[in-house]
């Protein structure tokens, strides 16, 4: 069975702002019913309403299964799902010998089991059916290391290895599951790790910003308009053949 992007039932995590809702807005523009998950209502519910009739807020902890289930099961009364992008995600700094066990364990459930969780409901479904896409959002933090991040790019990995181990799992039934990794991205992360460096530092914030920047050889932040557009191209007919992959958007960072 193929699938149409018109009209199909798709389900992005962490919808209600930066790259989620950009996610949200690209695959309602191309005429899917779009489900957003997120933890916080009112954030969720504007943004649902900004996407137009097509469009449904359903609050959820990712982290959380037995929420997971119910958002789910909910999500399913407008239909299987074809598309789930798993977004919803989070990063706390600190050095290894300062990193807690409590915060270590929050970077890879919302990070990683959050997506698996979300695999889980749909993906009987879609293989049952022959057609689905999964498209989880890592980072570069999936295939490099960053200092002061230790638990979040272990997660990052993790997510990038549940990826292609479910791609390789489910390779047969056309469904397809990959993996888009963007570098430092002009969200309300990157914001708040400015915010840190300012803190910790002493910097300006225009410093702060340049030293992200310093990394992307463009000399330049990833916006989430591109990262959604990755992930229309996964999500569509072209991409069947896409699977397992890592699509990395760094400008020139990781090779």
């Amino acid at each position: 069975m193929t699938y149409q992007l018109e009209g199909a039932h798709a389900v992005v995590t962490g919808g209600g702002t930066g790259i989620g809702l950009a996610i949200a807005r690209v695959l309602a523009g191309a005429g899917m019913r779009v489900s957003i998950l997120g933890r916080h209502r009112e954030r969720l519910e504007a943004a649902a309403l900004s996407l137009g009739d097509g469009a449904v807020a359903l609050v959820c902890d990712v982290t959380d299964e037995a929420a997971v289930e119910a958002a789910f099961a909910e999500a399913a009364r407008r239909g299987t799902v074809r598309v789930l992008v798993n977004n919803a995600g989070a990063v706390e700094t600190a050095s290894l010998a300062k990193t807690t066990l409590a915060l270590w364990r929050r970077m890879l459930d919302v990070n990683v089991t959050g997506a698996f969780l979300c695999q889980q409901q749909v993906l009987p479904a879609m293989r049952a059916d022959g057609a689905g896409r999964v498209v989880n959002i890592a980072s570069t933090a999936a295939l490099t290391g960053y200092a002061y991040v230790a638990a979040y790019v272990a997660a990052k990995h993790a997510l990038l290895g549940l990826t292609r181990a479910t791609a390789r799992e489910i390779a047969s039934s056309g469904v397809t599951v990959n993996a888009v990794c963007p570098g430092y991205t002009d969200t309300a992360i990157v914001a708040r790790s400015i915010e840190v460096i300012t803190a910790k530092t002493g910097r300006t914030a225009d410093e702060a910003r340049a030293a992200l920047v310093a990394g992307n050889p463009q000399g330049r932040l990833i916006t989430p308009e591109e990262v959604a557009a990755a992930v229309r191209y996964l999500v569509g007919p072209d991409a069947a053949s896409v699977t397992g992959q890592a699509l990395v958007l760094a400008g020139g960072e990781l090779m």
